[in-house]
């Protein structure tokens, strides 16, 4: 799964809603001819990322090519179960990626079309967030 290798903070803030609730960056296709785009906002973590990208390679039998534009780069902690308040933060248990409407998540090409978007819509199955397949 994905995960940093290095980072600098070891834990983050929470971070608290925004009011721009679509993504400005990311959100026009830059390497494939189709692309997976989120239509709504949400945690995305590596597991889920790891589900979407195994089922849009097995669809596509490797052959195309698949890009992933978002990376899990955002730590979130949780304390052990059982334990009371205090005691400082919990420990890091996995990462995930804040999506934000718009941005573009998958991008596949040098596949048929009909192929590059069933893959892309199986894929979105896997996802916490509403998505559509987009083209060039």
């Amino acid at each position: 799964m994905l995960i940093p290798k290095k980072v600098k903070h070891r834990k983050w803030h929470k971070g608290r809603s925004r009011n721009r609730k679509i993504d400005t960056r990311g959100t026009e296709l830059s390497y494939g001819e189709y692309g997976l785009q989120a239509m709504s906002g949400s945690w995305m973590t590596s597991r889920q990322i790891e589900a979407a990208r195994k089922t849009i390679t097995n669809f596509l039998k490797r052959s195309g090519r698949l890009w992933i534009r978002i990376f899990p780069d955002k730590p979130v902690t949780i304390r052990p179960p059982e334990t009371t308040m205090g005691g400082g933060k919990g420990n890091v248990d996995h990462y995930v990626f804040p999506v934000r409407a718009g941005r573009v998540l998958f991008e596949v090409g040098g596949v048929p079309g009909e192929t590059a978007k069933e893959a892309l819509r199986l894929a979105s199955f896997k996802l916490p967030v509403k998505s559509k397949v987009i083209s060039k």
